[in-house]
């Protein structure tokens, strides 16, 4: 789905401190318009959270090198950082990144002291790493290498999110780039999870023998996260019908385009939960203390899903900020949220983009 929102006006951010819990935010009624100039106090305290940075530019991703967050931004291709005070600093814009439409600076992952990024370029995907130096404040990157490329872009369903598995390797989603047949091709990029070597080689234990692929038939997966006894999810979005999380299987079909959602066929690998997409479009995701959490645009919420019992679900800061992009863990073991509000299909409020902190513990 290319996930449109119809022209809400959306509640601000503001600080709450001290919070200790992620509560659910004001109740709105899904799909409904949100209304200007900012939410009420007591939704505000009602959400438990804390804005950790402000002012950022359609921003896409999070990755922490240490104690300093990373944060990538879509259409200026740059790679800012954050201090304590969430104040943030350029450390460089990335080559070659040409956005339109989804396309862009993607996610971002880091390991071993390097960046790796995955853009959006003249007429591909692409995942490169960069050696990351310096002292927080003075971070700087090195040289880039591409790593992958050829992965086939277009204006919408590049996928982009790209994390390091417990395994050490580097995984990465991809879109159909509105191909939608190119899923169900195991000698194409498009539509798929990969997983490659940190230096881009392809590991021998892949389930498809010398390739890259590590599931397919995804339509536009943007969300990837593991549990502690190393199952690995990722989160998608449909085309009208049914967005998806799935359970992800070494050589799984997910099934697009051939069925879209839990469809009982045989050969095809079926969600463990499935929303509308007026409620969902879901994109990053991150496991918090036996629990998934999900960050929804279209359907502006954080989902929370138990890993007990992966068909339940709750909602929460529905209605409250707008549309969120990443969730990611810090390494004190709170959970941050990324607005998206600023990517040209928001209604974004003062400071937009920001940052939000919560700790569901």
């Amino acid at each position: 789905m290319i996930e449109t929102l119809p022209a809400p006006c959306r509640a601000r951010w503001i600080a709450v401190a001290g919070a200790a819990l992620l509560l659910a935010g004001c109740t709105t009624t899904p799909g409904a318009e949100h209304r200007g100039g900012g939410a009420s106090p007591g939704a505000e305290a009602a959400s438990g959270a804390e804005t950790v940075a402000t002012g950022l530019d359609a921003p896409w991703s999070i990755a922490f090198h240490g104690e300093t967050p990373l944060v990538s931004e879509r259409d200026t291709a740059r790679i800012v950082e954050l201090d304590a005070e969430g104040g943030s600093r350029e450390v460089a814009v990335i080559d070659g990144v040409v956005p339109a439409g989804e396309g862009g600076l993607l996610g971002i992952a880091v390991h071993d002291e390097h960046l790796y990024v995955y853009f959006t370029a003249r007429d591909e995907n692409r995942i490169e790493r960069l050696p990351l130096a310096g002292e927080p404040g003075a971070l700087a990157l090195g040289e880039a290498e591409t790593i992958l490329d050829g992965i086939p872009a277009a204006s919408h369903h590049n996928g982009g999110r790209i994390a390091i598995g417990p395994d050490g390797m580097l995984y990465a989603t991809t879109g159909d780039a509105g191909d939608p047949a190119s899923a169900q091709d195991a000698g194409s990029l498009a539509g798929k999870i990969l997983r490659l070597a940190p230096d881009g080689a392809a590991p021998a234990d892949n389930p498809f023998p010398g390739s890259y692929v590590y599931s397919l038939g995804h339509r536009n997966a943007q969300g990837l996260a593991w549990d502690d006894d190393g199952a690995l999810y990722a989160s998608e979005f449909g085309q009208n019908t049914w967005d998806e999380l799935n359970v992800i299987e070494a050589g799984g079909n997910y099934g697009w385009p051939e069925v879209e959602g839990i469809a009982g066929r045989a050969g095809f690998v079926d969600p463990v939960q499935q929303w509308e997409p007026g409620e969902a479009s879901p994109s990053g995701m991150a496991v918090v203390d036996g629990s998934l959490y999900i960050a929804n645009l279209r359907g502006e919420r954080l989902r929370e899903v138990p890993l007990g019992d992966l068909g339940a679900s709750t909602e929460h800061l529905a209605g409250v900020y707008g549309r969120l992009r990443e969730a990611a863990v810090a390494p004190d073991g709170s959970l941050w949220v990324l607005t998206n509000n600023t990517d040209g299909r928001g209604a974004p409020a003062d400071g937009d983009d920001r940052i939000l902190r919560v700790d569901p513990r």
